[in-house]
């Protein structure tokens, strides 16, 4: 039986996004319930390995194009173990929504690279 942190399978962008006009209050709990589970599943995926550097890069150039439309940027700067270390630069420099970004953006990519179970931002 599935539990509230525990989703039965993971709803797509697209899908939360419709089951937020019929029910808003479903998808919220939904959405931060995937969430969770996601926070949990990196710790699991670092016991396969050391991340690959390609895919890490690849994350954080896919991460790269989001910031750059509002102005920011992103430096991959080390892989120590599953700890990824990043540098938000541009607007991201010293903005206050940068640690929202960092949660939001970055991790939700950079975390989906196995063996990754961590992202530092390094000033």
């Amino acid at each position: 039986m599935a539990t509230p942190t525990q989703p039965i399978r993971f709803y797509t962008e697209d899908e939360l996004d419709a089951l937020e006009r019929t029910d808003p209050d479903r998808a919220y709990r939904i959405a931060r319930a995937q969430a969770m589970a996601q926070r949990q599943r990196p710790q699991a995926a670092a016991a396969s390995g050391p991340p690959d550097p390609a895919a890490v890069q690849q994350a954080v150039d896919g991460v790269r194009h989001i910031l750059q439309r509002d102005g920011g940027d992103i430096e991959l700067v080390a892989i120590e173990g599953g700890v990824v270390r990043v540098r938000m630069k541009g607007a991201c420099a010293g903005c206050p929504n940068s640690v929202i970004d960092l949660r939001n953006v970055v991790e939700k990519i950079v975390l989906g690279v196995a063996g990754v179970h961590a992202v530092v931002n390094v000033f």
